[in-house]
């Protein structure tokens, strides 16, 4: 088996009805509930204007050599639809790896979910008004190679954080988390009720409700001192 130059055709994906049931919550929301463990770098943001707020689906991912786009082409033709492509390029920012054929082509025939590049677009203007979640750590015109090689549903790292085939991506305007297939199950029972009570404490903060005596217990129980006067150099 050529180790870096392969392309695996299966892969073990969060049930359909988990990720149904993530489409409802923040991605912040149930990154708390991770203990906020669980983002990608924020150099990695939305750079497409999707219409449903939030992203959720299992991970097709792919392994590229820095600047080529070969075996993206290839995740592109197995992509199903509500597959979220997840795309390691080792943080090269020297080339493109996507366009706009190749955005309009996952959004329209593959019908994928959304796509994150660690790495650059080209054709921002024409992708920045396409109907899906496309990531992506900046822009170039420069395009990419074609020549591989690279690997297809292998684990990869993209933004500091491990993704395997199959785990769950969420992503919003605030950017993109990965919830671990096994755990996706707890995590969403975590994560229902604690976006229930987030959104509380937003009615609260609007109609002058809000709760705030913990800020100084806290400081009183780190140590902080309240001194009644003046500071005097």
């Amino acid at each position: 088996m050529p180790v870096g130059n392969r392309v695996f055709l299966k892969r073990n994906n969060t049930p359909k009805h988990i990720v149904e049931q993530f489409k409802e919550l923040p991605a912040s929301n149930i990154a708390d509930t991770m203990n906020r463990l669980c983002a990608l770098s924020s150099q990695i943001r939305l750079v497409s204007r999707p219409e449903a707020p939030i992203m959720a689906g299992p991970a097709l991912t792919v392994k590229v050599r820095p600047g080529d786009n070969l075996m993206l082409h290839m995740a592109l033709d197995m992509a199903e639809p509500g597959d979220v492509i997840v795309v390691a390029n080792e943080g090269d920012r020297s080339q493109s790896l996507l366009g706009e054929i190749m955005a309009a082509y996952a959004l329209h025939d593959r019908k994928v979910a959304g796509i994150v590049l660690d790495g650059n677009i080209r054709d921002l203007d024409a992708i920045s008004k396409m109907n899906f979640h496309l990531y992506a750590a900046g822009t170039t015109p420069g395009g990419p190679f074609k020549a591989g090689p690279g690997e297809v549903n292998v684990p990869i790292a993209i933004g500091g954080i491990a993704v395997h085939p199959g785990d769950l991506v969420v992503g919003d305007a605030d950017g993109v988390i990965v919830v671990p297939c096994r755990d996706a199950e707890a995590v969403l029972a975590l994560a229902k009720p604690y976006s229930a009570a987030d959104q509380a404490k937003v009615v609260a903060a609007k109609n002058g409700t809000a709760k705030r005596a913990w800020v100084k217990e806290s400081l009183l129980k780190s140590g902080a001192d309240f001194i009644d006067d003046v500071y005097r150099a």
